[in-house]
């Protein structure tokens, strides 16, 4: 599978709000299946595990079974991934243009208070 298709896999992922829900979560800390399906009382255990194999398919989710319970653990590389290619050139761009801002403001404020 390429590239661009894992990220296709990891935007159809967090494309669905229960889905990015279960990413919150996760993210402060692992949770069982049963502890996530009691986080969605209106969805029935199996509809939450479907929504787990599709961000285990992306990659967003690492399973760890521990005798009868399957902890769920937050994969955050795929969203790195999506970060460095896309999001990091710009705020390294943003932050550029800040910073010259920043000294173009600091030299006008110098030369104002040296004409005085």
């Amino acid at each position: 599978m390429s590239n661009d298709d894992n990220i296709d896999l990891v935007f159809k992922a967090l494309a669905n709000p229960v889905r990015r829900t279960i990413c919150d979560e996760l993210k402060l800390r692992p949770l069982t299946t049963k502890q996530l399906s009691a986080g969605f009382p209106e969805l029935d255990r199996t509809t939450v595990m479907q929504h787990l194999k599709v961000l285990e398919n992306a990659g967003l989710l690492i399973p760890v079974r521990k005798g009868r319970e399957r902890f769920n653990y937050l994969d955050a590389m795929p969203i790195e991934e999506i970060h460095q290619r896309w999001i990091g050139p710009h705020a390294a761009a943003a932050s550029t243009a800040l910073a010259r801002l920043k000294h173009d403001l600091e030299e006008d404020v110098k030369d104002n208070l040296t004409a005085r």
